[in-house]
């Protein structure tokens, strides 16, 4: 039992970082970015062709794939997502997804439809047997990451002056800019760097959850349930919600493997329906 809770919560810490830039370009943006997935899957394959093909190691390998990504974001955040910025949400989400099934087209042909496998450093593999659970070692070490990550990413939102100018630019862009703040400057680097964060989040997760063309679409919904669960008034929410899902998620695949996703789904509608504006969104929140 406590095994598989300590799984789940190494499962929802990386379904975290995985969907937070998610959070944060709808929840202070508020743009609906469903292709979110293609920049995590572009640091989940960063990684691989690095790892298999050329030999970079591991840890040199994360921090690449976070700036691969970001990098990717920057490049596309002023040429393609800036223009649907003021678009009704509908055409937010017939942007993002049209982008999704062309970016899963291109790296099925590229690269191929074969799932991607990777081989962890010797010292990530194994389980540490403490009393009588196993901790796997790589969980242990995603928690780790993660962990350090939210602490960050909350930090710097809460308390820097980069936080304060980019919750001034979301409240009121013109009057932001009034003041003269730089608004285009602070969504791109937010973008980007939500986007880092998602390359991060696929670099961790290929070994754990599969690297194949599909990635974006098979993840789609798990990063739509931990926003619109968590709420995306806070980075909290998100957090607590993945980590739900994830306990969630581990249970009901261990005890009952054939209504494992149906548990998630029922878990979500009924939140859902109990609190629309999401289980750990502030009160007043829309």
């Amino acid at each position: 039992m406590l095994t598989l809770l300590f799984d789940g919560v190494a499962y929802g810490m990386l379904l975290f970082v995985l969907a937070v830039g998610l959070a944060v370009t709808l929840g202070l943006m508020n743009f609906i970015n469903l292709a979110h997935g293609a920049f995590a899957m572009a640091g989940g394959y960063i990684t691989v062709l690095l790892m298999n093909r050329l030999g970079v190691p591991f840890l040199a390998c994360l921090p690449i794939a976070f700036l691969g990504a970001a990098l990717l974001g920057a490049i596309l955040e002023p040429t393609l997502y800036r223009r649907m910025y003021a678009k009704p949400h509908l055409d937010q989400v017939l942007f993002s997804i049209g982008l999704v099934f062309m970016v899963v087209t291109a790296v099925d042909y590229t690269v191929g439809s074969m799932q991607q496998i990777i081989r962890l450093p010797d010292w990530l593999q194994g389980r540490l047997p403490i009393e009588a659970v196993g901790i796997g070692k790589y969980r242990l070490f995603i928690i780790v990451v993660c962990a350090a990550l939210t602490l960050v990413l909350q930090w710097t939102i809460s308390r820097t002056r980069f936080g304060a100018r980019l919750r001034a630019s979301v409240d009121d862009p013109r009057v932001a800019g009034g003041m003269g703040l730089d608004v285009n400057r602070i969504f791109l680097l937010t973008f980007a760097v939500g986007s880092g964060l998602a390359g991060l989040g696929g670099a961790l997760g290929a070994e754990v959850l599969g690297l194949e063309p599909s990635f974006p679409l098979k993840f789609m919904i798990y990063f739509l349930i931990v926003v619109s669960v968590g709420g995306t008034t806070t980075i909290t929410g998100p957090l607590l919600a993945a980590l739900l899902l994830g306990i969630a998620d581990v249970a009901g695949k261990y005890y009952v493997p054939k209504l494992g996703a149906f548990i998630v789904y029922s878990l979500m509608i009924v939140i859902l329906l109990m609190r629309p504006q999401g289980l750990f969104a502030r009160a007043g929140a829309r």
